[in-house]
């Protein structure tokens, strides 16, 4: 079951990692793909859909890989608290569309999915800096560091038992990642190495032990960067 359950992950992971790549490269390639499509000012439904299984499958190769301590720890338990999590992140996904719809409406970002000016750049920062100090980041933090505790906590048996407790663990980890999505605007939504370092620091925020100190440091960085983009 556990390797059934591994192999499934990686491949899942794989896939997504492997859409991205293509949709990156065609947007900062050729634009002959659905990232041209992407690019339109008339937002009619299929774009819309687009839009959001470009963030459903971001998110799901973003954040699975930082999970899969917790699903595999849960046993037999493991499929359905996985399909909760990313579903989640699938609803996430939704709000994140139409901020990024919102945003093109207000020319705050620009047709490439980055922020039109230095200083939009350095509020997004900024935003996200001044989470990572707020008790509810540390709060959700602290339980996504925890899987075992959490597991121990909300265990419940069943199918639906299991994909309750993949939504519950989920939310926290929107609760904990929400704002550091905002510096995908900031550096373009479709930007390998944006998206690529925010999966790396979302791994090592969640997987190491580093408790409170963690997000202190890295707000303080966001904030600084804020600054010299905002006043330089």
């Amino acid at each position: 079951m556990r390797l059934s359950v591994t192999a499934t992950l990686v491949a899942v992971t794989v896939a997504s990692w492997a859409w991205i790549v293509v949709m990156a490269r065609d947007m900062y390639g050729p634009m002959t793909g659905a990232s041209a499509w992407m690019m339109t000012p008339h937002w009619d439904a299929p774009h819309l859909f687009l839009l959001w299984a470009m963030w459903a499958v971001m998110m799901t190769a973003m954040m699975l890989p930082s999970a899969t301590p917790m699903v595999l720890l849960a046993g037999n338990a493991a499929a359905g608290l996985a399909a909760g999590y990313v579903t989640v992140w699938a609803l996430f996904s939704v709000g994140a569309t139409a901020l990024q719809w919102a945003l093109g409406q207000l020319l705050i970002i620009n047709p490439m999915m980055e922020a039109s000016s230095r200083a939009i750049g350095g509020v997004f920062l900024l935003l996200a800096g001044i989470y990572q100090w707020t008790p509810l980041k540390q709060a959700c933090l602290t339980t996504c560091q925890s899987p075992m505790a959490f597991l121990a906590r909300r265990w419940r048996s069943g199918t639906w038992g299991a994909v309750r407790m993949g939504l519950e663990h989920g939310v926290y980890c929107v609760g904990c990642c929400w704002a550091l999505m905002l510096l995908l605007f900031a550096g373009g939504v479709m930007n390998l190495w944006v998206i690529l370092a925010l999966t790396a620091f979302v791994g090592f925020e969640k997987l190491l032990p580093i408790g409170p100190w963690g997000p202190r440091i890295s707000g303080a960085l966001l904030v600084a960067s804020a600054a010299w983009l905002l006043f330089s």
